[in-house]
């Protein structure tokens, strides 16, 4: 069973996936912390090639040995990730490492190429959608900021930057189920995703 989840950032896909990896016995893979990796690993005077990534079963990134999980998630790694998300040979070499670690097992997968480049043949496809402001706010809420302008302003400056790169842009595959996520709570979202993913698979997941 192979679950893609895309969407920009702060649509929730974290927050989604980890509930659908549970709800039905996958394994939940975010690819967003691999290009975070890679954006720190570059930060540190790091080549593509000096740097080896391992994402364990309970999602803790390994760069050279090292779990770099807590460093992943600031301002500044998240314009790094952004950047190095539209190199070519950034992205040909953690596609296909995202494609073997999804090779046999069932995977809840989330991240921005999902559904059209990564997991093409996923049984389930879901894009999630919501407003900048409203991204804005829940990332700023997340992350314990009071300044919503300067996390809008590196929303849209990261929004602009992942729908026109020419290698794997954020869009919604033509057979992805879009859900909205403004002004919806995480738990009617996460219902409407676990509706779908049923409907979709009639019974073979663990979940029923």
């Amino acid at each position: 069973m192979k679950i893609a989840i895309d969407g920009p950032a702060g649509s929730g896909k974290s927050s989604l996936g980890r509930a659908l990896a549970e709800r039905f016995g996958c394994r939940f893979v975010e690819t967003g912390k691999m290009y975070r990796a890679v954006g720190l690993g570059f930060r540190r005077g790091l080549t593509l090639d000096q740097i080896d990534l391992e994402v364990t079963e309970s999602g803790r990134v390994l760069m050279n040995g090292e779990d770099v999980t807590d460093r992943l998630h600031t301002p500044e790694i998240d314009q790094a990730a952004s950047e190095v998300g539209t190199m070519g040979e950034v992205r040909e070499r953690l596609v296909a490492l995202q494609q073997e670690m999804a090779r046999g097992i069932d995977v809840v997968m989330e991240g921005r190429d999902i559904g059209t480049v990564v997991l093409p043949d996923a049984d389930v496809k879901i894009f999630l959608a919501a407003s900048p402001a409203e991204r804005a706010r829940r990332r700023a809420a997340d992350r314990g900021e009071v300044d919503t302008e300067r996390t809008l302003s590196e929303i849209e400056i990261r929004d602009e930057r992942d729908t026109s790169r020419a290698i794997g842009p954020l869009n919604a595959a033509s057979d992805a189920t879009i859900i909205d996520t403004d002004r919806k709570p995480l738990a009617e979202v996460i219902s409407e995703a676990i509706h779908l993913v049923k409907e979709r698979l009639q019974g073979r997941c663990s979940g029923d």
